[in-house]
């Protein structure tokens, strides 16, 4: 009888383990999925004043969108969490977006192959952004329901374990033709 109460102890502990591991997996994936967001939104907070340069050089009279784009790009490189950063981003991308608003009536700076360039590269960045955020979005989904699933929802309790938000999908991301 002795051995049978040990032996469900023993798989009882295995359980926890299971659970607890899984747990932390799937907190570390998330930690992992918003580094590789972040990594790319620092590429796109890089390119942005090669950007403004090239388009300052061809409407020198657009101060106000300039400012506006320096102002969002300290901002959201300044935000910290998922949340912050979303906001400081959104605020950002609305800037860039007058921007190209901007190139649209000099058509000899639509014509300029720097200009093209970096149009591109930040659309490959976007990409990239919306790659990260699909899957850390998946990866914050996963955790989520892991969370609030019995009986992992006793342990995570018992841990503190919080929920994560996802990210929301930003309407009108800035995306140009090649």
């Amino acid at each position: 009888m002795g051995w049978i109460v040990l032996g469900v102890i023993v798989l009882l502990g295995f359980f926890l383990v299971g659970m607890y591991n899984s747990l932390v997996q799937l907190r570390v994936r998330s930690d992992s999925a918003w580094s590789d967001i972040d990594v790319q939104l620092k590429r796109r907070h890089d390119l942005i004043p090669n950007l403004v340069e090239t388009v300052k050089g061809y409407a020198t009279h657009e101060k106000g969108t300039f400012e506006n784009i320096a102002k969002f790009r300290s901002m959201a490189m300044q935000a910290t969490g998922p949340a912050d950063k979303a906001v400081a981003e959104n605020q950002l991308t609305g800037a860039l977006k007058s921007l190209f608003a901007v190139a649209e009536n000099y058509p000899e700076l639509k014509a300029s192959e720097q200009f093209t360039q970096l149009q591109a590269s930040l659309s490959q960045i976007e990409d990239a952004i919306q790659n990260a955020r699909r899957y850390y979005n998946a990866v914050v989904r996963d955790l989520n329901t892991k969370i609030q699933s019995f009986p992992t929802n006793i342990l995570a309790g018992c841990l503190d374990s919080s929920r994560s938000s996802s990210l929301r999908p930003r309407p009108g991301t800035v995306r140009r033709s090649r």
